[in-house]
């Protein structure tokens, strides 16, 4: 076997142990609290959605474990059978060299290796997230989303990959910086038109209606320096019972979206502590710090690329013959690099949970007390049966967001 299969295997299984023994470690501790509601959290749910949410997330770490075998096992079939040369071959012989032949090795292969990821998804779904109460969708809205899904990631990324592909020719060694800037302001723009243009063909948005409020949260914003032209919500209802609010877009496009689901589920105040939370993200300059990480990390991939897409042992250690062609390059960094930046989640998580700290204190002074998030906070973990007793680990390695009882510690702490 070729060195860099070797390393691609070990890799693999590495990620794999690592994946197993944090949900092991999850599942165990909440083992561990499923007897009786901690103390703590007395106040948050009473006995029977405690048990509730003991049984959702137990079965929630099972299936993630299952999955992440599968996963692996899958990724392992593809790697190491020579499937991704194969397809280029048979590709290359049906359409030809052509930069347009290129870009389609790269459409097809991806919507190939997404096909086994299906029957989980239909199971999480229509399974495991009805079971719970939580699914709202029905099977030909789930068929819908894949195909729209597919149409619009088809429509967006063939024509980005073709002008990737075109760079090396009009550019030559270089082309990984401008490939870098052509993205990057890709995403920029993406990130304007997305909720007015794509996230539209998947759900309704509609302004906040008229209303008293409409008024409390608009003057909220104003009082908090955010001055939103409007604030919408969206029917998340249509798929899922799970709640949220996001904040997207930069200077004059932001916007602040919440759930249907979210309007129901909490009070007015509450409602407005979710909002300042919202802007403190704007206001704490969250977004651009995460741009500018992003940007980071994205150079440096680009760099990449063009580094191993002109080594011929990148290419020969997977089995690639003769190719001329960036393309087999840009799939090829795309599994191995995210064997390697897995090990990195930790650090992004402490990042994330920094800034929900820092937008949490934000929606505090705003708001001129703690107790209307913490109110709403307490709401979101039952309504979503959250996992209130994860293993400080996996907690640490995964979670975007700091634990319930650590943010409300951080409120109430008086600083």
């Amino acid at each position: 076997m070729h060195w860099l299969l070797t390393t691609f295997l070990i890799l693999l299984i590495l990620n794999l142990v690592k994946s197993l023994v944090l949900d092991l470690l999850n599942a165990r501790n909440i083992r561990a609290h499923q007897d009786e509601i901690p103390e703590a959290f007395k106040g948050v749910m009473d006995e029977e959605t405690y048990q509730k949410s003991v049984a959702y997330s137990l079965e929630k770490a099972r299936y993630s474990m299952v999955t992440s075998a599968y996963g692996a096992l899958v990724l392992a079939i593809v790697i190491l059978t020579g499937f991704l040369p194969w397809m280029w071959q048979a590709l290359e012989s049906f359409w030809g060299t052509s930069l347009w032949a290129q870009a389609g090795f790269l459409v097809v292969v991806t919507l190939v290796l997404s096909i086994p990821e299906l029957p989980f998804d239909w199971y999480s779904t229509f399974k495991l997230e009805e079971k719970y109460g939580f699914n709202k969708s029905t099977i030909g809205l789930w068929i819908s989303d894949k195909v729209k899904g597919t149409l619009v990631g088809f429509v967006i990324g063939f024509p980005l990959i073709c002008l990737l592909l075109k760079l090396v020719d009009w550019i030559g060694p270089n082309w990984w910086f401008w490939g870098f800037v052509v993205v990057f302001v890709f995403q920029l723009l993406m990130m304007v038109l997305y909720p007015k243009l794509i996230m539209p063909l998947f759900n309704k948005l509609e302004p906040l209606e008229t209303g008293e409020l409409k008024s409390e949260l608009m003057d909220l914003s104003d009082k908090a320096g955010f001055a939103a032209k409007t604030i919408e919500v969206m029917d998340g209802s249509k798929r899922s019972g799970h709640s949220n609010a996001f904040f997207t877009g930069f200077g004059k496009f932001r916007r602040i979206v919440l759930y249907d689901t979210l309007m129901e589920q909490l009070e007015n105040n509450e409602l407005k502590a979710v909002l300042a939370h919202e802007i403190g993200h704007y206001k704490r300059g969250h977004v651009p710090k995460m741009i500018a990480m992003s940007a980071v990390g994205m150079l440096l991939a680009f760099w990449l690329i063009a580094y191993l897409a002109g080594s011929t042992w990148f290419y020969a250690g997977f089995g690639f013959e003769n190719v001329n062609s960036i393309a087999p390059a840009f799939l090829l960094f795309s599994i191995m690099s995210g064997l390697v930046t897995s090990w990195l989640t930790p650090v992004f998580s402490i990042l994330s949970r920094k800034h929900e700290f820092e937008a949490d204190a934000f929606a505090k002074d705003a708001m001129g007390e703690p107790e209307s998030l913490v109110g709403a906070l307490r709401k979101l973990n039952e309504k979503n049966l959250s996992n209130l007793t994860p293993h400080p680990l996996y907690s640490a390695f995964y979670y975007s967001h700091p634990t319930l009882i650590e943010r409300e510690a951080a409120l109430l702490s008086g600083d």
